[in-house]
């Protein structure tokens, strides 16, 4: 686990992964922008194979995870079938993600924006990783 670095606070950092690139790095987007511009919560996009495509890759998930590990846990938050597998089998593994990486059972895109909203708030990975799975809930209609 990375400690935060002079003058950075201790977030819980979230990682999007989806098999496009462009949808996570749209939805990362999203979630930044409505959180604010206040505190810069640690958000990374793993979507795609490397070299573009579609597609799940593991090594672009790790990268993230350690990119936005900021020594409060780590949120992963994962669109469908292979990104949610991949996750799992590195969480399985122990040595991919950083220690305090934890699978969040969620919807991607509100889910997503819930989680960078609470992070923002500097809460811990247990309140984020209920805001996000709360957004089930979200009526519409």
């Amino acid at each position: 686990m990375s400690d935060a670095g002079p003058g950075e606070e201790k977030l819980v950092g979230i990682v999007l992964v989806s098999h496009s690139a462009e949808v996570a790095g749209a939805v990362a987007d999203l979630a930044r922008g409505l959180a604010g511009r206040g505190t810069a919560v640690p958000v990374a996009a793993a979507g795609g194979i490397e070299g573009g495509g579609l597609g799940t890759s593991a090594e672009l998930v790790a990268a993230a995870a350690a990119a936005v590990d900021r020594g409060a846990g780590v949120a992963v938050l994962a669109d469908l079938g292979s990104a949610v597998l991949t996750v799992k089998a590195m969480l399985a593994e122990g040595d991919e993600l950083p220690a305090g990486a934890r699978l969040v059972d969620a919807p991607f895109v509100e889910g997503a924006v819930a989680a960078v909203v609470t992070a923002a708030t500097g809460a811990g990975l247990d309140a984020v990783e209920a805001a996000a799975t709360e957004a089930y809930d979200y009526r519409k209609v």
